[in-house]
């Protein structure tokens, strides 16, 4: 057996026993979970599978813009969470990220798809407890999402596109996040009826090699007209079930290093079953001489969709462009647009998403245009 397949086979038997220990310590009809009269636990997993035909975007030197061909796990994930009492909430979650993924195909995936490679491996994706001490003041830490953008809030499983906007992750490797999670410190609370939220921490960011550098502060503030968003990670598509009219703003520092954002997010149940939603975000991000890797730029997001509930069809389309600021990084501007398809065989449990996106550099850039096809077949349960 070779190193590399230790992690999977550790995840399989993860798997494997969160199961059986479900099964057998829950009725026929509960959910994957244990109770006792103090605590509860419940299990779950994640599993994305791609198809993915990426065509070469470099110069036209390089020659003919062939295809790199990939299939793989996007996302593997084990995860569980729970209560200890009334006021303590706990999180846990794995993931084996990019599983069989080659390396040609990682550098176009990172161009036009995810915005961050990862090696492939078994990693520890969120390790958080909280406390809640009122409504207005509940105190987490571990490993968490860090709250700068509702877009990096969102459930991976109810995105409408087959993935998030690479714009939302522009800053991660800079950071040295985990998939948009950093360690530290969050305070959240809930007013106005639960309309109006806030979360604040302070995180680990990128660290000096004496580790004496300032941290990373986090603001996020978001006002729900409809119903209240009080989950961990929002909702993108809620398939025609849940009112959302969402407006917020958000940021983090570290150093001299800048980022603001804000979006509106919509979905309004229509037609007796159907959905018509959308995001629209908002980027500013600037390195400064923290991380001269990210340039000052403007970016922006749209994605809309409409869900055809009889059908379980969702077709969905997307535009994003980023802009630089400075004349000198004007050839590195580029803009994308998007369209595909979700069919929810069982809901998000069991659902496939085709998607096409066409990327096309801006002012003389000597990129070439270039086309992504991608097949998702997801599975999901918690």
């Amino acid at each position: 057996m070779s190193n590399h397949d230790l992690p999977q086979r550790t995840v399989f038997r993860m798997m494997a026993s969160a199961a059986f220990l479900a099964l057998v310590s829950a009725p026929a009809y509960a959910q994957f979970q244990l109770k006792t009269e103090d605590a509860s636990v419940r299990f779950g997993f994640l599993g994305q599978f791609w198809a993915d035909w990426t065509q070469d975007a470099t110069a036209a030197s390089a020659g003919p813009q062939g295809y790199a061909q990939n299939f793989y796990l996007l996302r593997a994930r084990l995860m569980f969470g729970g209560t200890i009492g009334d006021k303590i909430t706990y999180f846990f979650q794995t993931d084996d990220p990019k599983l069989g993924l080659s390396p040609a195909g990682s550098t176009a995936t990172k161009t036009l798809t995810t915005g961050n490679t990862t090696s492939p491996g078994f990693i520890i994706q969120d390790a958080w407890v909280q406390y809640r001490v009122s409504n207005q003041l509940q105190l987490a830490g571990g490993e968490m999402f860090v709250p700068n953008s509702r877009l990096g809030l969102l459930n991976p499983w109810t995105f409408y596109t087959v993935n998030l906007s690479s714009l939302a992750t522009v800053a991660n490797s800079a950071l040295t996040e985990s998939g948009l999670r950093d360690v530290g410190f969050q305070a959240r609370g809930y007013f106005f009826h639960d309309h109006f939220q806030y979360r604040g921490g302070v995180f680990d960011g990128e660290r000096d090699a004496n580790g004496r550098n300032a941290p990373r502060p986090a603001l996020y503030l978001q006002y729900d007209f409809f119903a209240p968003e009080k989950e961990y990670t929002y909702t993108s598509t809620a398939l025609g079930k849940t009112k959302i009219l969402a407006i917020d703003v958000g940021g983090d520092k570290q150093g001299s290093y800048r980022s603001e954002t804000a979006n509106l997010s919509n979905d309004t149940p229509v037609r007796g079953g159907d959905e018509i939603g959308f995001e629209f975000s908002y980027f500013h991000w600037d390195g400064r001489d923290k991380f001269t890797a990210i340039p000052d730029q403007n970016d922006y997001s749209l994605e809309g969709d409409y869900y055809f509930h009889k059908a379980k069809l969702q077709p969905f389309a997307k535009l994003e462009a980023q802009d630089f600021v400075a004349a000198a990084n004007a050839a590195k501007d580029i803009h994308r647009w998007g369209t595909g398809v979700n069919y929810y065989i069982h809901g998000q449990n069991l659902k496939c998403t085709l998607q096409y996106t066409r990327a096309l550099p801006q002012n003389g850039s000597p990129i070439r245009p270039s086309n992504e096809f991608t097949m998702q077949l997801q599975v999901f349960y918690y």
